[in-house]
């Protein structure tokens, strides 16, 4: 190979590498633009929760729940603002508030769609431990709805070997897989 065919061949190669260390560069700023957007729509949604709660309550202790007002709301909201006010999300927004009465204390790792999964157990200490599971795991909204299907938390809590539920669970074992395993014989793996 002439040295001028070597040349050409190492810009070649740094061109490449200057072009995939850009595309890493926008491919992070979108995941922390996405990161971003995401949890101040979670707030947003905490806070509109609450505005909802407070005005139901109207000074009282407990709401009255025989208004309509998230019908209302609903048609109102998406006539001004568009999609994304259905009455079923307004009744996740609401007990977004209720369920997480602290706004600090949602996390910045969890998608709206993560806290809509969480917000259907109605157990709090089983959606604790979802919610801590799915941060520590990085579970996508999916596995999350997976393991919830899957019942994990009952699994754990009446399993004598939690570790290795845990285990099984995170290698993403079937439902009847683990159920299989445990009627075996407790953990000959």
């Amino acid at each position: 190979m002439s040295t001028k065919q070597n040349k050409n061949l190492v810009k070649f190669n740094t061109y490449n590498t200057l072009v995939a260390s850009i595309g890493k560069l926008l491919e992070d700023a979108r995941k922390n633009v996405a990161k971003t957007i995401n949890t101040i729509l979670v707030e947003t949604y905490w806070k509109i929760g609450k505005q909802i709660v407070e005005y139901e309550q109207i000074g009282k202790e407990r709401a009255n729940y025989g208004e309509k007002i998230l019908k209302k709301l609903s048609k109102d909201l998406t006539n001004k603002f568009g999609r994304g006010f259905s009455r079923s999300n307004l009744q996740y927004m609401r007990l977004l508030y209720l369920k997480y009465p602290k706004c600090h204390t949602l996390s910045g790792k969890l998608s709206w769609s993560h806290y809509v999964e969480l917000l259907n157990v109605s157990d709090d200490l089983a959606r604790s431990f979802y919610e801590k599971q799915c941060i520590k795991e990085n579970w996508s909204v999916r596995e999350l709805k997976r393991q919830i299907n899957s019942m994990l938390f009952e699994r754990v809590a009446l399993s004598k070997d939690k570790k290795g539920v845990l285990k099984l669970a995170k290698e993403g074992h079937s439902k009847r897989e683990i159920r299989n395993k445990y009627k075996r014989g407790k953990n000959k793996s």
